[in-house]
């Protein structure tokens, strides 16, 4: 189910920052047309830790309305409390989602057995497929092969987002596992060698603002088109450099406000990319066809 370029798709907001759901409807209407395998609402590029419940159910309800199963939605339920996680993951993944996307419990920095305990409780709640979300570098914890093995025996743990920067662990957690579990690749600068170690796909940051040419590096990539994926990475290496020169999403904010998908909003504690690196980002764009 979960395979190819999937977005981890920004949150568009007005200029005081409430959320903006005719561009969220444009973004979705875009995408389909780009060749996006699946939309993830309210990760970390969506802004997750500043929507409330409230909004991240409504954005997920109109993802699943726009979308109508033609590629599957996502939307994120992790916090860094597993009671919290469990609500959340219960509630949202009733809304006719096709997954749930959950991430290491940040701050914490639970144990192995903890974080394998709290992946357990949020599967269990859950009504749809869950995708674990290793991103140490945010979290300040790691999500090891060994516990990703132990998860996978779950009947509802289907795939994790891997994105600890390490190319290997995608071999490793293959390995490791008996039963089979989806590879992702989480970080866009290494998705094409993970792809090419085996991951079924990436959720990608920079699949917002080039989506053709991220479905087509994955194409090529599971396919194992080695010169293919790399001239079409070529293109993109800026990209996947650049749009983190601040936090994410901060850049690719200001790139798709830059191309005119969205408004420039942003919420605080986050802020609007600073000037001097515009014409940093705006080359990266324009190397990349997504800009003239």
């Amino acid at each position: 189910m979960f395979s190819g370029s999937m977005v981890a798709l920004v949150t568009p907001m007005a200029d005081d920052g409430s959320i903006d759901t005719a561009a969220w409807q444009r973004l979705l209407e875009w995408h389909l047309a780009e060749g996006t395998s699946a939309i993830v609402v309210g990760g970390t590029t969506g802004e997750s830790p500043t929507l409330t419940a409230a909004e991240l159910a409504d954005l997920a309800e109109r993802a699943v309305a726009t979308i109508a199963r033609r590629i599957p939605v996502i939307v994120g339920t992790g916090t860094n409390s597993t009671a919290g996680t469990v609500e959340r993951t219960r509630s949202l993944s009733r809304l006719g989602v096709d997954g749930v996307l959950i991430v290491t419990p940040y701050y914490n920095r639970p144990t192995q057995e903890g974080l394998y305990q709290h992946f357990m409780a949020a599967a269990d709640a859950s009504a749809a497929p869950v995708i674990l979300y290793n991103v140490p570098s945010r979290t300040a914890v790691d999500l090891l092969p060994p516990t990703v093995a132990r998860l996978a025996a779950h009947s509802r743990i289907a795939a994790i987002k891997e994105a600890s920067g390490q190319v290997g662990r995608v071999r490793e957690i293959l390995e490791q596992s008996a039963r089979e579990l989806t590879v992702l690749a989480g970080e866009d600068a290494i998705a094409r060698q993970s792809m090419l170690a085996g991951a079924r796909g990436v959720i990608s940051v920079t699949a917002n603002v080039a989506p053709k040419a991220m479905h087509d590096l994955a194409v090529a990539a599971m396919h194992g088109d080695t010169s293919r994926a790399e001239a079409i990475d070529a293109r993109l290496a800026d990209l996947h450099q650049r749009l983190f020169v601040e936090a994410n999403p901060i850049p690719v904010k200001w790139a798709l406000a830059e191309m005119g998908l969205i408004g420039r909003g942003i919420r605080l504690p986050l802020t609007p990319l600073a000037f001097q690196h515009h014409d940093f980002v705006r080359a990266a764009l324009r190397r990349a066809g997504a800009l003239n």
